[in-house]
């Protein structure tokens, strides 16, 4: 394995693509770019190997990668389409014989105590239960041998977190992860200028009050000049060969299985 490796389990926004009850051309497209489960990504090391967000698909997503263990879960917010798979990390707990670190600020923790509280913190591990122990973002963190920059985002509507994810050493690349977001505060640009690849949010081309639209990721985009910008959290308006075509060099929309080394 290279340093380490990105992989987009799911690339979709909250409805998934395709659309209950929609025959719109991208719905019904048969190009699998197009298909998008709800978002999450897979990063992983030799030494770590690391979840972000846990959404409805997340069983079946960790089947499709092959994901053969993990070692931590990380939360960026508690929208059901970011947690509602967690659950399912019951097979890695089982499979290490205790329960996993979870990672999240202090408000979407209270929220997960609330939706899943038997699943965390419990004093005796249960074979064949989820187990999270929960471990509180208040500053940056390590799992393994990957680390983890912490940095706010606006969702409008929750508090959501955005992350500088680098590899332990000085030289190693940096990934940014920015989704579900609105505006992109000035302290997380500056954090995240120049990183190896950035994951932003994407929605589609008409406006959203929550989340970025083509022209507003397009511009943030170019405010944080990655060496290589991934679009993600995409809808159904947004065919991917169409609007691939039109995007600036360095600039790509992300599917579900892409795979990134660094």
């Amino acid at each position: 394995m290279s340093s380490f490796e990105i992989c987009f389990l799911g690339s979709g926004t909250s409805i998934g693509v395709p659309v209950i009850g929609c025959d719109c051309p991208v719905c019904t497209s048969a190009n699998p770019a197009n298909v998008r489960w709800r978002p999450s990504l897979l990063v992983r090391s030799a030494a770590a190997a690391v979840v972000i967000d846990t959404g409805p698909e997340f069983r079946l997503q960790a089947i499709r990668a092959r994901i053969p263990r993990l070692d931590a879960v990380v939360i960026t917010h508690p929208h059901a389409d970011h947690i509602a798979g967690l659950d399912d990390v019951r097979r890695f707990c089982q499979q290490r014989g205790g329960p996993l670190d979870c990672w999240a600020t202090k408000g979407t923790a209270a929220v997960l105590r609330r939706v899943f509280p038997y699943i965390f913190d419990r004093e005796e591990y249960v074979p064949g239960l989820p187990a999270l122990t929960m471990r509180e973002i208040d500053g940056p963190f390590e799992i393994g041998d990957l680390r983890f920059h912490p940095l706010p985002l606006d969702h409008v509507v929750v508090d959501n977190t955005a992350f500088r994810i680098s590899q332990r050493g000085r030289s190693s690349p940096a990934v940014g992860y920015a989704l579900d977001c609105k505006r992109i505060p000035c302290a997380t640009v500056k954090a995240l200028a120049g990183v190896d690849i950035l994951i932003l949010d994407m929605l589609r081309r008409r406006e959203h009050p929550t989340h970025l639209t083509l022209c507003e990721a397009l511009d943030a985009a170019g405010r944080i000049r990655a060496g290589r910008t991934l679009f993600s959290h995409i809808s159904h308006e947004i065919e991917h060969e169409e609007v691939s075509r039109t995007l600036p060099e360095g600039i790509a929309l992300a599917y579900d299985t892409l795979s990134v080394a660094l």
